[in-house]
């Protein structure tokens, strides 16, 4: 039985275009996955993820699910899918990073992390064995192992030991995760013609900034062999030329015949210059925590809704997107919402931004496909490039 199945469709230097097939969903690949850290997309309904943007998968975020409602409530309710009534692809991160991330409230051993829950305090523990199996219990169809995420700016020994430990956790990790399939215990496995298969497991490459470091752990992983490699520990500080030139050293080291995800980035000019070095599926909160904070993402660069200039401004966000958004809104009604405190003002912008995000993706695809790729990077930081400097110039 297959977790997934991948097949590289076109190819311009390192940037590639592919399709993924999982047991919901046939993905395109370079492919942007919209966050749902709680089992939602933050002010967007599934119904227009679904049927207007056309969003393949989504990624869920087992650290938070873990804590509320919980595994064994989700595992009741027949998982994730059937809980949230998404119906296409999920992906569900490990839980790792969000662990790392609470320094202070977390206890760190060779067997897993203990740590107070964000919430309440109350003591929790997780390992690459709970990992999976709360994984399991979500019904993903990319699990991703349990690993930890050092410092983007840690020394050398620090991140060697980390990786060491990312290494022996992720062997752990594939371990339960074959039990836990050979035990039927996926809420996500169906028995349903073009519904079946098992879910797939993912590698994570960590290393810090350390190239040296980054091929060591890469080694190690596909040594250990996964379903596909992600790039973890970048975007957490470290300067972008560092996040680039990591990329750039890792992603074509990567087995060919898998794919490969870079977690956690980025700006849209973070997803093009990833692509151009091989990178084939990403995350990011952006699109909808900026869409919160009043800030759009259009063809021009990025704009602040709170601007005064807006006020009159009967245009929409962006001429060049086909949301229904920009179809039907104008900047100056979007920030009045805005202003007035009108939640739909941080829905409205949380759409479109996705709605670039997801359909920048597509101009990707085709632009591989065409062979004209480079040409269109170029000209795609360019224009951003110059809307900085004349926002800057403004300002």
């Amino acid at each position: 039985m297959i977790n997934v199945e991948w097949t590289v469709t076109a190819q311009e230097g390192n940037a590639r275009t592919g399709i993924l097939r999982t047991r919901r969903s046939t993905i395109e690949t370079p492919v942007f996955m919209p966050v749902g850290t709680q089992g939602t997309v933050k002010g967007v309904r599934f119904e227009w993820l679904e049927d207007e943007l056309d969003a393949r998968i989504i990624l869920g975020n087992t650290y938070h699910l873990f804590l509320r409602p919980g595994a064994e409530i989700i595992r009741s309710i027949g998982g994730l899918h059937k809980f949230s009534t998404w119906n296409r692809s999920l992906l569900t991160d490990s839980g790792g990073f969000q662990v790392f991330s609470l320094t202070d409230l977390r206890k760190l051993s060779e067997e897993g992390v203990e740590f107070r829950s964000h919430i309440n305090g109350d003591k929790k523990f997780l390992s690459p064995e709970v990992s999976m199996e709360v994984q399991a219990a979500l019904g993903s169809e990319v699990v991703m192992v349990f690993d930890e995420c050092a410092p983007g700016k840690a020394d050398f020994e620090t991140t060697r030991k980390s990786l060491e430990l990312t290494a022996r956790w992720a062997q752990r990790s594939k371990k339960r995760f074959d039990e836990l399939q050979n035990q039927g215990l996926d809420t996500g496995f169906l028995e349903a013609e073009n519904l079946s298969g098992r879910q797939a497991l993912f590698g994570i490459v960590q290393g810090a900034s350390h190239l040296e470091l980054r091929r060591e752990s890469l080694e190690k992983t596909i040594e250990i062999g996964f379903d596909g490699y992600a790039i973890g520990g970048l975007s957490v500080g470290e300067e972008k030329s560092v996040m680039y030139d990591v990329i750039e050293n890792i992603a074509p080291q990567m087995p060919e015949n898998s794919p490969r995800y870079l977690m956690g980035v980025g700006t849209p000019e973070d997803l093009i210059e990833a692509v151009y070095r091989g990178i084939d599926m990403f995350d990011c909160v952006l699109p909808t925590r900026n869409g919160r904070t009043g800030s759009a993402f259009v063809s021009s660069g990025k704009l602040n809704i709170r601007n005064a200039k807006f006020a009159k401004d009967t245009e929409p966000l962006d001429f060049d997107c086909p949301c229904s958004v920009c179809k039907r809104y104008s900047k100056a009604y979007i920030r009045h919402l805005y202003q007035t405190g009108e939640m739909l003002a941080a829905i409205l912008i949380s759409h479109h931004n996705l709605a670039f995000f997801l359909d920048t993706m597509r101009k990707v695809r085709e632009a591989i496909r065409l062979g004209s790729f480079g040409n269109f990077r170029r000209d795609f930081i360019n224009k951003i490039s110059e809307s900085e400097k004349q926002t800057k110039f403004e300002n």
